[in-house]
């Protein structure tokens, strides 16, 4: 098993799986289908290329280490005539995640593979971006790769989030992971429209992949405690 660790820590981030015309949401964490999206990119890919569908095969973990604020952003847009007249101006309200932190994983037994992976994201054929173009990556997104599983690999990564937020929490802290279910054995699991089927422009489509969710506990120092804070219930 050979394992990937991403840190997507940009001032702002947008990761919309159910956004429709005007309305473009953000969901409160990166979605797979996005990362997908970053490793096509990386590796050069057309919207229509065949090959984009094995990465839904990844295993794929992702770790809130600072949830963020959500941001409104107000657009103007305008659609034009095709002799370049406008035709109608209208508003478009984006929503972005400001000031958070994530940690991804993508893990695979194929080490081969893995290894052509970490080198298209360290030499990114297109410039991949955190959910929208304006959205770049930061400098240190890249944290390095492991041999243990996704799940292990976040459960003893250090905290990464930033230091003003370690210092305001200063206490123990509960990081929450969600990962492809099959990963996360014994809890519930939730039917996500997230797997890429299409990235095409002319009709882009996603299935459902189910979406488990696990707990952990930090010590002030960001080292996880073997406690099980919620063996009690």
């Amino acid at each position: 098993m050979k394992t990937i660790l991403l840190k997507f820590a940009g001032p702002v981030q947008s990761w919309g799986t159910s956004s429709q015309f005007e309305s473009r949401s953000t969901n409160r964490y990166p979605s797979k289908s996005a990362v997908v999206g970053m490793l096509a990119a990386s590796f050069g890919y057309s919207r229509d290329d065949k090959r984009i569908d094995q990465y839904n095969q990844l295993d794929f973990a992702i770790r809130v280490d600072q949830p963020g604020k959500l941001l409104t952003d107000y657009h103007i847009a305008q659609k034009t005539k095709a002799d370049g007249e406008v035709d109608q101006v209208y508003v478009t309200n984006r929503q972005y995640l400001q000031d958070a932190v994530f940690v991804v994983a993508l893990g695979c037994d194929d080490e081969d593979w893995m290894a052509e992976i970490e080198y298209a994201l360290r030499h990114p054929y297109f410039q991949p971006f955190l959910g929208r173009r304006s959205n770049p990556l930061t400098a240190d997104f890249f944290i390095g790769t492991g041999s243990q599983d996704v799940i292990t690999s976040l459960e003893n990564l250090t905290w990464q989030a930033s230091g003003w937020y370690r210092r305001k929490n200063s206490g123990k802290v509960i990081l929450s992971i969600y990962a492809d279910a099959h990963l996360i054995e014994g809890s519930p699991r939730q039917m996500v429209r997230d797997r890429v089927v299409s990235f095409s422009q002319k009709e882009r489509l996603h299935g459902y992949r189910a979406v488990a969710r696990k707990d952990i506990v930090l010590r002030p120092s960001g080292v996880r405690d073997n406690h099980d804070a919620f063996s009690a219930f």
